[in-house]
């Protein structure tokens, strides 16, 4: 492509209302331009990288066995009422009801096809026989974001690929979640996006049967917990420490329990406040309702609890923090007074908890709190629990290292999801016995859009974008110094045409501009080879071959400047063919 047939609308400076990297280049770069708050328009270079991607994915997916399909966005709410996702979607569904003659048909545009792709196979699939198969598609997703931001990381319209397994057993869920995990590992890898899977909550199968895969950098919204050492990492809802449980004693130290008025004091900065004391001093007790029973969970003040691990530890289905009925009625306090001592409920507590010698905690009366509060002769605990979110240097759970805090972008997930939606949605099939069973399915989902704006947001420099060979929009940038000069001209359209030729996705500007007009553009749009003609190098005989991340350009002679692009193309090629598993 000649840019002057194309359309690159660059931008010299930042956009003001582009708040991270990926926003700022995609704009710059001629990537994208926005519609409204959430939907973006995709331009032609854009649109290029785009497609790359969704060909990376859909390779792999069709290489791991995956069958595509195209499932309709526009869907109807029924689905969502008989899963119970209208409610739980809230505003974030986009529903509607449109008149089709006499009558009022209320619909939703897909914000994903969990209930669409069961339902189309609740009506396909009846016996074991047709099992286990997974489908996926590559389609456009909507979801009304409340607040849109960050350019295409955030938006209300958004490019997926959902994939979705069916099997009778949970040796072939396994099978098939193996299988996608190793075609998301390879799909990152030949984009050229540093990722890490992460160990996510679980799904309704239990066990290890959730993993999202994020791409570290410093805008991301997601926190992630990692061990550099041991090569741990999981999100912040599930990730553990490698804390040992306390021995539980009552301090040689403790004082004796005294009450204290703290009136409107609820908050642990207040009680720190009033007390002139420090949050690691204070033990917090958080009042949850446990499958409807309450109990009392105590964590550190500076520290915060974790729902998930409070749901494994008490082996509940479901965990909340209790209502202010709740907390009266176990407390006899309003909510932000309550404590260990006294308590009329069950306790659970964090391994840091029985080390606090003469803790500050409320004292189960309104506007009042207690010091000097000590482990068994206040309060008894039998065992301690880890119920509280990873901190930056926690030891790793595999035994050694220790943990850091890393920001990252989400960009695919993998899940068990068991029986949840062919249950809802009479997905079932007959066992070689005449049973009938529900399909037991998994779900794995990849934010393509997500691809584009991770290597905008984690590959760049002061001058611009740095794309990787396999999603670059094009492969090579072909610069004729002066193309009014007949032999610049001449020679760049020969190179240009037999780098075509050799199957080479090609950008020649063709423009009449200054060097130094045409090398910033360059710069900021990123294609990763750089093939110079003209000035001093053409007089001795030379052309200049450069890579995008590279300072420096070597020199190949004339006749030999396509073959060199060709070779130097291939290397590449090997080398980031070296990084993807096998």
């Amino acid at each position: 492509m000649r840019w002057s047939q194309t359309l690159i609308p660059t931008m010299k400076e930042v956009p003001a209302d582009a708040e991270v990297p990926s926003h700022q280049l995609m704009l710059r770069a001629g990537l994208i331009r926005q519609l409204m708050a959430g939907a973006y328009t995709y331009l032609p270079l854009g649109y290029r990288a785009l497609r790359k991607a969704e060909e990376i994915v859909r390779q792999e997916m069709d290489a791991a066995g995956a069958l595509e399909i195209h499932m309709p966005a526009l869907q109807p709410i029924d689905l969502f009422n008989r899963t119970g996702r209208k409610e739980a979607f809230g505003n974030v569904l986009i529903n509607f009801e449109v008149k089709r003659g006499d009558k009022k048909i209320h619909c939703a545009l897909g914000p994903t096809h969990e209930e669409v792709v069961t339902d189309l196979v609740a009506k396909l699939v009846s016996t074991y026989r047709q099992l286990p198969f997974t489908l996926y598609q590559i389609q456009t997703k909507f979801r009304n974001e409340e607040r849109p931001r960050f350019g295409v990381l955030r938006t209300s319209e958004f490019l997926m690929k959902d994939a979705y397994s069916f099997a009778t057993n949970v040796d072939d869920l396994n099978k098939a979640y193996d299988s996608m995990y190793h075609a998301y590992c390879r799909i990152f890898a030949r984009c050229g996006i540093e990722y890490l899977p992460v160990e996510a909550e679980s799904g309704p199968i239990g066990g290890d049967a959730s993993h999202e895969f994020m791409c570290p950098a410093g805008n991301g919204e997601d926190s992630i917990v990692h061990c550099r050492k041991t090569g741990y990492a999981a999100n912040l809802e599930r990730a553990e420490t490698g804390r040992t449980p306390p021995k539980i004693a009552t301090s040689a130290d403790a004082k004796p329990l005294e009450k204290v008025h703290t009136p409107n004091v609820g908050s642990i900065e207040a009680v720190c406040k009033f007390l002139k004391c420090q949050p690691q001093q204070l033990v917090k007790t958080l009042i949850y309702s446990a499958d409807e029973k309450p109990v009392a969970v105590l964590v550190r003040g500076d520290h915060e609890a974790n729902e998930g691990k409070i749901r494994r530890a008490v082996g509940a289905k479901k965990v909340e923090l209790a209502s202010p009925e709740v907390i009266l009625q176990v407390t006899g306090a309003p909510v932000g007074f309550a404590g260990p001592v006294g308590i009329k409920c069950p306790i659970i507590a964090d391994h840091d908890v029985p080390v606090i010698a003469n803790a500050i905690t409320g004292a189960n009366e309104g506007d009042h709190h207690v010091i000097n509060v000590n482990v068994g002769r206040d309060y008894a605990l039998d065992k301690t629990f880890d119920l509280r979110n990873a901190v930056a240097g926690d030891p790793s759970p595999r035994g050694e290292g220790t943990l850091e805090m890393v920001h990252g972008i989400e960009i695919g997930h993998v899940f068990k999801l068991g029986t949840k939606y062919s249950v809802s949605l009479d997905a079932n099939y007959i066992d070689e016995k005449e049973q009938k069973h529900p399909i037991i399915m998994g779900c794995y989902g990849i934010g393509v859009n997500r691809i584009i704006a991770s290597i905008c947001e984690t590959r760049y420099d002061a001058n611009g974008i740095i794309w990787p060979l396999s999603i670059a929009p094009y492969e090579v940038l072909v610069i004729p110094l002066n193309v009014e000069d007949a032999e610049v001209k001449a020679l760049a359209d020969k190179c240009y045409n037999e780098l075509k030729a050799a199957g080479v996705d090609v950008l020649m500007d063709d423009r009449d501009q200054r060097p130094g007009f045409k090398f910033k553009d360059a710069d900021l749009i990123g294609i990763p080879l750089r093939l110079v003609i003209g000035g001093k190098g053409l007089k001795e005989g030379n052309v200049e071959i450069k890579w995008r991340w590279q300072t420096e350009a070597e020199k190949a002679p004339v006749a030999q400047a396509v073959q060199t692009v060709l070779d130097r193309l291939a290397a590449q090629r090997a080398e980031e063919a070296k990084k993807v598993p096998t």
